[in-house]
């Protein structure tokens, strides 16, 4: 009897219909995707769920605003949804739309549940409600003296009808009871406090049905009412579970070990929904992450604002794999992260080109030209080996504590350091040193051999990040299916078969120029004091101490469009990220401060340069002569306290 499998239960949220893509559809999905195939490597039985939430008023008022019906409308824009997952090369086990009848038939076994345990009565609600974010607004979590959604801003409409409505109230100190008995159920801690702050603070009874649309499930006991969306939305976790049509399944699958979301829409997963299910006598889920938003230039995307990606033509012309690594690589899951192209570029030449890809072309071009194309097995090892070994194997374990940690950023950035390492053990060796020596041929097996091993491992570790290319690594390294690969197995050295034959194949990752940047006016100048110019007054120790300088990593650096001294510089600050401006570019490339940690000011008054907002200031020094400096305190942790 084969041994059981531990089940790993992964949702995304259900998406909106929105006629338009955009690259933040991707990220939250990507996260999921790489999450899923981490635990399939790892060797457990991944149930991966995404979908689509088709029903409720906006999506009838856009139909009619196209002469369409609800149905024809988001059938239309589902496809183009699944379209992108494809190529995006997303694993999802299930793909769920309310509209199915599968969904139908749980939703209102659930609402009659809640009601038959006297969870739901009839009442008249007046008050504002939110048509885009299907949010219905209590005056006192509104901005005082204004009707406008908390959560994107746009106006309310005031809304009175009849409606059914579920006693949130009285889970309320239940659901605080769990919180506390659960601390990790909702995270980052930043989201759990949010969200216990906004139940103490006074939980209304939720609208669950409304009338004055009728683009929805039935109320099963008064069909004259719809479902309320969030109601409705919620519950596909547990229909694609299997909780009417495979109660075995649901069994194993329920409660899901994680909801992973958009912060704007925790208060749903982590209250809303934990209380119906506290109603209708099912388990809670066992976490709730609320990520970040991509934003473009410190904006949140927006179709107002023009500021929307399409993710499309980033594949098209990129590739799936450079846009998920970069997504995932430069964003830390629970913060909001930065998207630029050139940023983008930048990466997939620096990390994907240069170093992934050229140690694989270098290490096969040996391989064939030393070796004849076939891996022989090791004999003599040295020290150098050695640390190699000792590096993939600490990587590969490591690897597995970031991911379980759901710290994919760090686990990406481990896996660089063993890729880095292996460019390092090339130089060292010198393999084309030792093939002008017969008497040397052991030992350049030896090397051939550990590069092999350490890219076997490689592949493995980045193939939740960049499947399709890990997938063509495994298949150039000689090794044919990729579903021999496990984690493991990443976690010993020198497993790679002897003897093995390689098929190297074109480069996996080319290189790609950046576009063009024309500068055409300067900005005003930012004033570097020089060592010449006499010391300003003396100050109390008081004075000094109002000034908070923190330690920061720079994670990206481009130039500012049109000047021709500002460079844009992403930090990272340990518990959040900011953009600062520095007009520090005839003093340092952008590729020369990434990676760096610097000493930044971080509550200097927010400043907006050429359009884009700086929010704190770097060291720097500076002498007569005009020549800068940048203070690096590399070593130093993001967030450390400079005194």
């Amino acid at each position: 009897m084969s041994e059981k499998k531990n089940t790993y239960f992964i949702t995304t949220p259900i998406y909106y219909p929105s006629a338009k893509l955009h690259i933040g559809h991707t990220y939250c999905t990507t996260i999921a995707d790489s999450l899923a195939r981490y635990h399939r490597l790892k060797g457990d039985d991944v149930f991966f769920l995404t979908g689509s939430d088709e029903h409720g008023q906006k999506i009838q008022r856009a139909a009619e605003a196209k002469g369409m019906t609800p149905i024809a409308y988001v059938d239309d824009i589902v496809s183009l949804f699944q379209q992108l997952w494809k190529k995006l090369n997303i694993s999802n086990d299930d793909f769920i739309r309310t509209t199915e009848k599968r969904h139908e038939i749980v939703v209102q076994d659930l609402m009659q549940k809640s009601y038959d345990n006297g969870d739901i009565y009839k009442s008249e609600y007046e008050g504002w409600y939110c048509t885009p974010c299907e949010t219905f607004w209590p005056e006192n979590k509104l901005p005082e003296g204004k009707h406008i959604c908390p959560d994107c801003g746009r106006p309310l409409e005031l809304v009175k009808e009849e409606s059914y409505f579920l006693k949130m109230s009285k889970y309320a100190d239940r659901w605080l009871a769990f919180i506390d008995e659960n601390p990790d159920f909702i995270q980052p801690e930043s989201r759990r406090n949010e969200m216990i702050a906004f139940v103490k603070s006074g939980l209304e009874d939720l609208c669950v049905s409304r009338t004055s649309f009728d683009w929805g499930i039935k109320v099963p006991w008064d069909p004259k009412h719809v479902v309320y969306v969030w109601f409705d939305a919620l519950v596909n976790y547990i229909t694609a579970a299997g909780y009417h049509d495979n109660p075995e399944r649901f069994k194993e699958l329920w409660p899901a070990d994680l909801h992973l979301v958009g912060k704007e829409i925790v208060r749903f997963h982590s209250i809303i929904w934990p209380i119906m299910l506290m109603s209708c006598g099912l388990p809670l889920p066992k976490k709730v992450f609320g990520h970040g938003w991509l934003i473009v230039d410190g904006t949140k995307m927006s179709k107002s604002l023009g500021n929307v990606v399409d993710p499309i033509p980033l594949i098209e012309k990129y590739g799936a794999d450079p846009l998920r690594y970069y997504l995932l690589k430069e964003i830390r899951l629970g913060q909001d992260g930065n998207f630029s192209l050139p940023s983008f570029i930048r990466r997939i030449n620096a990390d994907l080109a240069n170093d992934l890809g050229n140690l694989l072309q270098r290490t096969l071009a040996m391989v064939e030209k030393y070796e004849g194309g076939v891996v022989a097995a090791p004999s003599l090892a040295e020290t150098v080996d050695e640390d190699l070994a000792a590096c993939g194997v600490d990587t590969a374990k490591r690897f597995e504590i970031f991911m379980d940690d759901m710290k994919i950023n760090d686990a990406i950035n481990d896996v660089w350091v063993l890729i880095r390492r292996s460019n390092k053990y090339i130089d060292e060796t010198m393999p084309w040193v030792l093939a002008k020596d017969n008497q040397k041929q052991k030992r350049l097996e030896t090397v051939l051999y550990n590069l092999m091993d350490s890219l076997r491992i490689i592949a493995t570790l980045v193939s939740p990040y960049i499947p399709a290319s890990a997938e063509k690594m495994w298949q150039q390294l000689g090794l044919g299916d990729f579903s021999n690969a496990t984690l493991q197995m990443a976690q010993v050295w020198g497993q790679y078969p002897a003897d093995t034959k390689i098929s190297k194949g074109a480069a996996l990752f080319p290189r790609f120029e950046l576009p063009e940047e024309v500068e055409e006016s300067e900005p005003e100048k930012l004033v570097c004091t020089a060592a010449k110019e006499v010391f300003k007054p003396e100050i109390e120790i008081d004075d000094f101490g109002k000034v908070d300088l923190r330690v920061a990593k720079v994670l990206d650096c481009e130039k500012v469009p049109k000047t021709s001294k500002l460079l844009k510089l992403s930090l990272d600050f340990g518990t959040e990220q900011r953009v600062v401006v520095s007009g520090i570019s005839q003093f340092y490339k952008p590729e020369d401060l990434i990676g760096h940690c610097i000493i930044c000011v971080t509550n200097l008054k927010t400043a907006k340069l050429c359009g884009v907002e700086s929010k704190g200031m770097l060291l720097a020094a500076s002498d007569g002569d005009g020549k800068l400096q940048v203070a690096f305190v590399d070593g130093m942790a993001p967030g450390s306290r400079v005194r």
